[in-house]
């Protein structure tokens, strides 16, 4: 069955094969093959030859490939990934996908990266009828499309991470369980003034009062500071126990204002940059004690598949552990494998519904969505990743004997790994 009709746009198809997965990765060429009729995925990532987050897509989606490919490929064909390097523009994101589904005919894709790009490729993904797993991208806009209009956008699903909304619940949840024993009885809540913000702040300003903690200072502040000291002035003026920040394009200069200088409080919250492991030697250690969220640690074990994932990513690419992003990138494509043994079919009508009531063992959590109704705050979730209190993790940066740095779960306690929280010497 032929879906690919030519997409209605005023800039046409990028002629050029940049980005047109050529990338040499351990020792194999990914994305050509000698197959017949192989299964093609496309993977959307940004800049995978140099950011830390594209390249664990792309490396998390070979593993996966090889891996499927080594026990039989999807439904006794082989599987080829084509990458589309979305060079951390909305514009090439929305011509990396035209050309995955016009020129390389993939049968899916997954990816994305930044939620600007996943809002210029949904219309396509709608005119397309071709599935598509988000695995990095966190708005609840592409949500509200599927919720309003289904029959157009049911193809969208994101495997990870959670959305936006959800994020501001793990935020409250962590603060709810963890603000005594970290002895936060006030806080300073912070949050850089970006639309990705916007939901989980709302559901500070509404649930906050939960928490049982007092909040001395609060603020979303302009992306163009690249200084926080006056603001941690304030927030030693008003005694706050803790910055708790909500920060991606900000967040080394919130984070090294705070540690450089030992300020007299804790710093946690969502912190994009604090998730990549390779982050407390990119910063010359100054993350130790900071806290941090994330979909996986390396040392974490949020189900019996994440062991295996770590190891197996380690194994193929010298010692080098995944970013969070490629724990979804993975679950993605193993999921969009599964469902189609699951059901012996490629129809992508079929394969909706049986997405949504899927219930898969990721190596991130268990991969479950938001039915078309679901709504979360008023917001609707429609084919979002279930959030799971259980199954997100929050971590503290600190040194083992070795001096290497490592992001020790904190939260959940079941999910706890080392020996727990660890007070800054100079708080103490």
């Amino acid at each position: 069955m032929n879906r690919r009709r030519f997409l209605q746009t005023t800039g046409g198809v990028a002629a050029g094969t940049a980005g047109a997965g050529c990338l040499e990765t351990a020792g194999s060429i990914v994305g050509e093959s000698d197959g017949a009729n192989p299964v093609r995925i496309g993977l959307l990532a940004p800049d995978p030859d140099s950011d830390m987050i594209g390249r664990s897509m792309y490396r998390a989606a070979t593993l996966a490939v090889r891996q499927l490919n080594d026990d039989g490929g999807i439904d006794g064909r082989e599987v080829e990934l084509v990458l589309g390097d979305t060079n951390s523009s909305p514009l090439e994101a929305r011509r990396q996908y035209q050309r995955l589904i016009l020129e390389e005919d993939v049968d899916v894709t997954t990816g994305v990266f930044a939620s600007e790009a996943l809002l210029g490729i949904i219309d396509d993904i709608a005119e397309q009828e071709t599935i598509h797993l988000t695995s990095g991208a966190a708005t609840t806009e592409v949500s509200r499309l599927v919720h309003e209009q289904y029959d157009e956008y049911k193809y969208h699903f994101r495997a990870g991470p959670n959305s936006d909304i959800d994020y501001g619940r793990m935020q409250i949840d962590f603060l709810t369980d963890m603000a005594g024993e970290l002895g936060w009885d006030s806080i300073a809540l912070l949050a850089e003034d970006y639309e990705w913000t916007k939901k989980p702040w709302g559901v500070y300003q509404n649930r906050i009062g939960e928490t049982g903690v007092d909040v001395a200072l609060q603020e979303r502040y302009p992306p163009s500071i690249d200084s926080f000291e006056s603001r941690y002035d304030e927030v030693e003026a008003v005694e706050a126990d803790a910055v708790f920040i909500t920060t991606a394009h900000t967040g080394t200069s919130a984070l090294m204002d705070w540690g450089v200088p030992e300020r007299e409080f804790d710093f946690g919250g969502i912190h994009v940059p604090m998730q990549l492991p390779a982050y407390y030697d990119l910063v010359g250690g100054e993350c130790q004690y900071a806290i941090g969220q994330s979909s996986a640690t390396a040392n974490s074990t949020i189900t019996d598949a994440t062991q295996p994932f770590v190891k197996a990513y380690r194994n193929m690419f010298e010692g080098s552990n995944p970013v969070y992003t490629g724990y979804h990138t993975y679950d993605a494509i193993t999921l969009f494998a599964s469902a189609v043994e699951d059901e012996g079919t490629f129809d992508h009508e079929e394969l909706v519904p049986a997405l949504e009531d899927v219930s898969f063992t990721g190596t991130a959590g268990t991969v479950e969505f938001y039915d078309r109704e679901a709504e979360v705050a008023g917001t609707p979730v429609a084919h979002d990743l279930v959030y799971n209190k259980a199954e997100t993790v929050y971590f503290q940066w600190q040194e083992d004997d070795d001096g290497e740095g490592r992001q020790e779960v904190i939260w959940p306690p079941e999910q706890a790994t080392g020996s727990g929280y660890v007070t800054p010497p100079w708080l103490a």
